[in-house]
């Protein structure tokens, strides 16, 4: 596959959107571009590879058919819509915001091969596994929750653990250091492509810059590469992608998430 950022974005596009983000749903169900995907704790997930819109008021017709499915669930507490920024679809964004949704950070969706994720560093003095167990998935949730400063480790434990359970095609990785798990990170294996993805990255404050977070990527690359995989992708702050840049991965597009969790306008 050729490394210039056209073919990486067409790439990106025909293999890691629809079917392949919706692999580990509960329920998908297709309405018309759309892909509505459930999954457990009340999650929602649409995704789509072209809206095939012209217009505000086709877009809205979107969100309200994708709105109006999911919440026939009651349970259904929280939806995920994501945008991408080179996706032709106008008014998209403004009819989100009329159903409720709200807008995240934007971030920077990067691609390139493994190799470039390989070494180049000195190992910084941790040891690095892959964790599989119920106490470590916890301690590792529990570590990403102080790292980022949010309350949600037990649950997203949970659903790790659902995964792990149910042979999912997911890896969890973490540094450690006396004992103590610093650094994390998950690789998503995505069966029938040429790509792997690093996600849910996190390291304490105390113990970054020391080179930690990129042994464990280079960790996690060692393992796709044995898996048969060449490319990765990730979608990243503006913090982490000099790092990915200096790996050779590239920026091919961005992408918004935009939340729906109860507050309709």
């Amino acid at each position: 596959m050729p490394d210039d950022v056209a073919d990486l974005l067409s790439a990106y596009d025909s293999q890691l959107r629809e079917d392949a983000e919706v692999v580990n749903a509960e329920s998908v169900a297709r309405v018309g571009p759309l892909l509505v995907a459930r999954y457990p704790g009340g999650r929602g997930f649409v995704t789509y590879r072209d809206l095939q819109v012209e217009n505000a008021q086709q877009a809205s017709g979107r969100v309200q058919d994708a709105l109006s499915l999911l919440l026939e669930e009651p349970r259904c507490t929280q939806i995920e819509w994501k945008t991408r920024g080179h996706d032709q679809a106008p008014g998209l964004e403004d009819a989100l915001r009329a159903q409720g949704f709200v807008p995240e950070e934007p971030e920077s969706i990067m691609v390139g091969r493994l190799e470039g994720l390989m070494g180049g560093a000195p190992l910084p003095d941790v040891t690095l596994r892959r964790i599989t167990r119920d106490a470590d998935v916890r301690a590792m949730c529990a570590m990403a929750e102080e790292a980022f400063g949010r309350s949600a480790g037990a649950r997203h434990a949970d659903v790790l653990l659902a995964r792990i359970g149910a042979g999912d095609p997911m890896e969890l990785w973490v540094a450690e250091t006396e004992g103590r798990i610093v650094s994390c990170g998950r690789l998503e294996l995505v069966p029938g492509t040429d790509f792997v993805g690093l996600w849910g990255g996190a390291t304490l404050p105390e113990y970054r810059h020391r080179g930690i977070y990129r042994a464990l990527t280079a960790a996690r690359a060692e393992a796709a590469l044995a898996a048969g995989y060449g490319y990765v992708h990730s979608d990243c702050t503006e913090f982490s992608r000099p790092i990915l840049e200096r790996s050779g991965l590239v920026r091919v597009s961005s992408t918004t998430p935009f939340i729906w969790s109860g507050a309709q306008a």
